[in-house]
This record gives structure tokens, C-alpha cells and sequence, in this order.
């Protein structure tokens, strides 16, 4: 067990959260019990997500998808009522961590589907913030888009969207979880064979094209599942706590 405000502290130290520029607040979002003992991890906290921190018991439920986002409307109205009244009427804090998570080198979004993808991080690429959320490393062994594909599929249980960039065999590569598929110029000028973030836009095809490089859309959800998991892992270990990582299918 630990307490709610030494449990934030020790996750905004760690996550570095001073360091980030962010589209929401990062650490406790809304204040639930005072003492921690069961947390619940997942995504996106929708209605789904929410139903199963209560069904867990939940004291606390940590997310990289949270609430009170930049230029979402004020009001406390319809689905965020209805989100809001279910944890303060449960008494479960709301913990978000957005692009800290994203970016951090053990627990974060990137490098844990670095691990997942058998990519060897050797580096970032450059204009993806700072601190960098783009990361760039290397296949032990070099491959065919059509063999890299199915090993993501594989990997993630999710088959990706694939736009062709050139005809060579991938051996550098790039990535981003989640809505980066606008890193993909920066990525291309970095000399690198593919790049993978979870989503593609209209543009992203004659981008890939245009600029010689392969794009994989692997999946918003499913290419940042890991970081919140493996970070929950870690604090039950740390702190004695009873975790359940909630997987709420998303097919985007």
C-alpha cells in the first residue's frame, strides 16, 4: 500500500513529467482515495475501463489516455459527467500520464514496443520534441516489408496497414506510438527504411511515396497497450500493490 500523494510523486519523478510541453494534465486527475492497494492500468479511460476499476475494486486507475485535454470543451455535460460521476461516486483516483510515457527509456510506450518488435534502439530522431518521442533503431536481421508486416501482426495481434516507399530490404527503423504519422517526413530524412506509428492519415500515402520510405500503421491502441502495463508492473512490485492490466479492445 502507498499513499495517493507519495504514489503521484514518485511517478512525476520518474516520468520526468516537468520536462513535457503536453496536450493534458499529467499525474493525478481526479483525486479519489487517500491510499492506494489495488490499481487497475489500461489504455483509454472510457466508460468500459471505468466499469472494470469498479468491478476490480479499484483504488486507483492509471491511464495514458485521460481527460481535460487542450481545447476540449469546459463543460461537465453527457459522456464526461458520466465519467466523472463514476469515479468520484466509486472514490478511484485517475492517474494519467500522456507523452512522459510515451518517451520514458524503461516503462515508456516506445521502448517497450521496441522489446515487443525486436527492435534494437540505437538512437531518436530528431524534430520529435524535446525531450524526443521519436525513436530509431535497427533489425538484428534485415527483412522484407512482407516479413516485417506479418511479425508486427504476429506481435501485436493486429494486422497493420502498410504504404510501400521503396523496393530494398528494411534494416533501420523508425517509430512513434499513437497519432505520430506526421513524424514520417522527419524520419525519412533521417535515412531510415520504415517507420511505424499507429495511425495514417489521407496525406501518409504520398508522403511514404514521395519520400522513399515504408509506413506502418500498427494501431493507436495496440502499439501503446505496453507502456501503462509494464509501468503498473513495476509499481505493484515496488510498492506491494494488487495490479490488473484491462485491455479494452480497439480496433484503431
Amino acid at each position: 500500500m502507498i499513499t495517493r500523494t507519495e504514489l503521484i510523486a514518485y511517478l512525476d519523478e520518474q516520468l520526468e513529467v516537468s520536462r513535457f510541453q503536453d496536450y493534458c494534465p499529467n499525474g493525478l486527475q481526479v483525486e479519489g482515495k487517500p491510499e492506494v492497494n489495488i490499481l487497475v492500468t489500461g489504455v483509454t479511460a472510457s466508460q468500459a475501463l471505468l466499469e472494470a476499476a469498479v468491478e476490480h475494486n479499484a483504488d486507483a486507475l492509471m491511464v495514458h489516455h485521460g481527460y481535460f485535454w487542450r481545447g476540449e470543451a469546459p463543460a461537465v455535460t453527457g459522456i464526461k459527467y458520466q465519467r466523472l460521476k463514476m469515479l468520484i461516486n466509486n472514490d478511484i483516483n485517475l492517474i494519467g500520464y500522456h507523452l512522459p510515457l510515451d518517451a520514458h527509456a524503461e516503462f515508456g510506450n516506445n521502448i517497450q514496443l521496441a522489446k515487443i518488435l525486436n527492435i534494437e534502439m540505437d538512437g531518436f530522431i530528431a524534430g520529435t520534441g524535446e525531450p524526443a518521442i521519436g525513436f530509431r533503431g535497427k533489425l538484428a536481421t534485415p527483412q522484407t516489408l512482407d516479413e516485417f508486416a506479418s511479425h508486427i501482426a504476429c506481435q501485436l495481434d493486429r494486422k497493420p496497414t502498410i504504404i510501400t516507399g521503396h523496393d530494398r530490404l528494411i534494416k533501420t527503423v523508425g517509430w512513434c506510438t499513437g497519432a505520430a504519422q506526421g513524424y514520417i517526413q522527419q524520419a525519412a530524412e533521417s535515412g531510415l527504411d520504415a517507420f511505424i506509428s499507429g495511425e495514417a492519415s489521407e496525406q501518409t500515402t504520398h508522403l511514404a511515396r514521395e519520400l522513399g520510405i515504408h509506413y506502418i500503421a500498427a494501431g493507436h491502441h495496440a502499439t501503446e497497450r505496453y507502456g501503462v502495463k509494464a509501468l503498473g508492473e513495476h509499481l505493484a512490485l515496488k510498492f506491494g500493490l494488487q495490479h490488473y492490466f484491462i485491455d479494452i479492445d480497439n480496433p484503431v
